[in-house]
């Protein structure tokens, strides 16, 4: 009988690398070659012994072993104990893919390092981890194998359950978790088979192939739009509900405002102030007031709700907020950072109740020109609540309640507007996709929302007040120290990526300067200009957002790129970004010259704050995914006309027009040529007959499969 062979999977302490080093180890006084070593591990095939052969030259480039003899090499106890040098080990992030391979996206922003299925050692999608670097062979990437998990990125996995009588396999939702978990019967929890459900791993032992898990929640039957949504929450590890303590502090609080409160702030109300946001928005934190001053100038008073009056260091509600991070913003749904007693309650700036609000007050011309400026605590009393579809009514048609205000509003907001892109700020108008929904969340309708006058007024405002309370604190004189703050920073774009992007609208027929940063930033807008309607524009927008750097939260300011501003923050909207929260205690702080604070502690904050954000938006766009993909559910068959909006080598991405439901037109599925992948141009080629399919192009398509639980979308050509 021969060897068994020995499994070359590890969790982070049992890896192939160390697999190889320990048999030198034991066998200090023995040399072996590449074959001896692979008849120990009972390995037959070539592609194993030339990893094995291709470790051993590294280990001995690294001193951990010896050369005895021509070939041969033993353990050398003289030199390092590990292989840890700067070339052979990095840090990195797993992109994990599918079929099992990854790719580590290293911390030094170096090339990233492949990895083959064999040689991932347990880990996942997301984990930070360090990744050992095989010497370089000619023509190939750089190619590793993972030796620790340095920190996991997911702590729960949500997918259906498939039982028999003794064990059941979770079968996960994501398309980036290469195995099922195996669920022992005794850790169901009550899950039925076919349910959805949240499970997470308990343990990996090395020679297993799937990790063992156990149930924490039963979501319910699939397909039902509840247990959709909090698949998604759940699938980005986002708490699913509020702690009893955070809740029952919550409740705690009085309706009434105490009137020494409002002895201590400066009194707004009974100067005209508005709110403007979606019409099915459910918080309003921003208000916007406006005072004709004696002098001809206008006081325009940015009003947020004052959320760390009612949210304190160190309580239940403020230790749950710092964990979500963010509010997250799903189809038909919102998920708060705070208690719905506070964030569409207490905080929330309702029309005709009095409300505590921290405030930045400007005194401006008819320019917008800047005079003076103020920030404190204040009380407010919105006179009306407007929604964006009213203001834009009111700007088009100059009739209707408060005209005159949303008029000088609107001039102002376009004058700093103007300011803004002069000064080289890129206009990002990304349209946003909507849905009409039944009762049961099921959509009836789809819309495209884009940002027009009334939208941009409100938001003009907002980077106004966070642009200059980031002056406010940010700018230091000589030789004082700079104060610890939160800024929302973004960075240059990679030059190479830059430069990439530039060559790819070139081949589409458009033209970017980059020579400067502003004639980067006004082509950049007019680019966004011309394809606005176009079966290019999804791709370009997500293509250059891709290349630009991402906006990220921290104490280092760098100032931001894209906004053309040297400070900026966010100070707008705490109901829904903990990092606001901060900025407002920092604010206050700073105003009435309490002592300073530990700038680490910030930082860390300010990290897992930009994280949360991340997953938020994940979270958003799977959700429309999933509605999009059950809109379409009762399409199939149907027939729709369509724009390319990429390609692929596996096939054709294409956009309905009117809703953005993108599908795939699959190679194999179009039988009359073979069709081939010309990446330059970005266009299908047929071999035989010269059909393109090319980025932008019009077609019409008939929606052939659709797969609910993936979020995807097959179609088929009509030609």
């Amino acid at each position: 009988m021969g060897k068994k062979k020995k499994s070359l999977i590890g969790n982070g302490k049992n890896t192939f690398v160390q697999t190889v080093l320990e048999i030198f180890k034991k066998n200090p006084a023995s040399s072996f070659n590449y074959k001896q070593i692979a008849a120990r591990l009972g390995i037959n095939d070539r592609a194993t012994k030339d990893l094995i052969r291709l470790i051993i030259e590294q280990l001995f480039m690294n001193k951990e072993l010896v050369q005895d003899k021509r070939g041969k090499y033993k353990i050398n106890y003289e030199g390092t104990n590990e292989v840890k040098t700067v070339k052979t080990l990095v840090a990195g992030k797993v992109d994990m893919k599918q079929t099992g391979k990854a790719y580590v996206i290293p911390e030094d922003k170096t090339e990233d390092v492949f990895v083959a299925a064999t040689n991932t050692n347990h880990a996942l999608h997301g984990d930070t981890v360090k990744v050992f670097l095989f010497p370089t062979r000619k023509g190939h990437k750089r190619e590793g194998e993972i030796t620790e998990i340095i920190q996991r990125n997911k702590k729960q996995f949500v997918g259906i359950i498939e039982t028999s009588k003794n064990f059941a396999f979770l079968s996960p939702d994501s398309t980036t978790m290469p195995v099922d978990l195996f669920i022992p019967v005794s850790k169901l929890k009550g899950a039925k088979n076919g349910q959805k459900v949240v499970a997470i791993i308990t343990e990996w032992p090395a020679q297993s192939a799937n990790p063992f898990g156990e149930v924490i929640q039963v979501l319910g039957k699939p397909g039902e739009n509840e247990v959709e949504m909090q698949s998604i929450l759940a699938e980005i590890d986002f708490p699913l509900c509020f702690s009893h303590a955070a809740e029952k502090e919550a409740s705690l609080f009085p309706e009434k405002i105490p009137d020494d409160e409002i002895k201590k702030r400066r009194d707004f109300r009974d100067i005209i102030t508005i709110t403007i946001d979606p019409e099915d928005a459910k918080d309003f934190d921003d208000a916007i007031s406006l005072k004709l001053l004696a002098n001809g100038h206008w006081e325009i008073g940015v009003h947020i709700a004052d959320v760390s009056y009612y949210v304190k260091p160190g309580s239940a509600i403020e230790k749950e907020a710092n964990e979500r991070g963010t509010s997250v913003y799903m189809v038909g749904r919102t998920i708060p950072m705070l208690p719905e007693r506070l964030s569409n309650g207490l905080c929330s700036l309702k029309q005709c109740e009095d409300r505590l609000c921290f405030s930045a007050v400007f005194e401006m011309d008819e320019n917008a020109r800047i005079y003076t400026e103020w920030y404190g605590k204040t009380v407010i009393n919105s006179n009306r609540r407007f929604s964006y579809e009213e203001v834009q009514s009111i700007i088009e048609s100059g009739r209707g309640e408060f005209v005159k205000e949303i008029s000088v509003f609107n001039s102002l907001a376009t004058k700093l507007r103007e300011i803004r892109f002069q000064k080289g700020s890129f206009n990002f108008e990304t349209q946003e996709v909507r849905f009409k929904l039944d009762e049961k969340g099921r959509p009836l309708s789809i819309f495209i929302r884009e940002m027009k006058e009334a939208n941009k007024l409100i938001e003009d405002f907002m980077l106004l007040a966070n642009r200059m309370v980031a002056e406010r604190i940010g700018r230091k004189k000589e030789n004082q120290p700079a104060k610890t703050f939160v800024y929302r920073v973004h960075d240059t774009p990679n030059p190479e990526k830059l430069e990439t992007f530039t060559q790819f609208v070139e081949r589409l027929g458009f033209k970017l300067k980059i020579t400067t940063k502003k004639s980067l930033a006004e082509s950049f807008n007019k680019l966004f200009h011309d394809i606005r309607g176009t079966g290019t524009e999804n791709m370009i927008e997500t293509i250059a957002i891709r290349t630009m750097s991402k906006a990220y939260y921290t104490t280092n300011n760098i100032g931001h790129y894209g906004l053309a501003f040297p400070f900026y923050t966010h100070f707008t909207s705490p109901i829904r970004r903990y990092p606001d929260l901060m900025v407002h205690r920092l604010l206050f702080n700073y105003l009435h010259d309490t002592p300073g604070v530990q700038k680490e502690e910030f930082e860390l904050k300010c990290e897992h704050a930009s994280e949360m954000e991340r997953r938020a938006v994940d979270a958003e766009r799977m959700s429309v995914k999933y509605k999009q993909a059950e809109y379409m559910l009762d399409k199939v068959g149907q027939e729709f006309d369509a724009l390319i909006s990429g390609v692929s080598k596996w096939g054709i991405f294409a956009e309905i027009t009117g809703t953005k439901c993108e599908g795939m037109i699959r190679l194999r599925d179009l039988e009359d040529d073979y069709y081939f992948l010309d990446e330059e141009n970005y266009q299908i080629i047929g071999q035989r007959h010269g059909h393109r399919f090319k980025l932008g192009d019009k077609l019409k398509i008939r929606v052939k499969r659709i797969d609910l639980a993936r979020k995807q979308m097959d179609y088929d050509w009509v030609s």
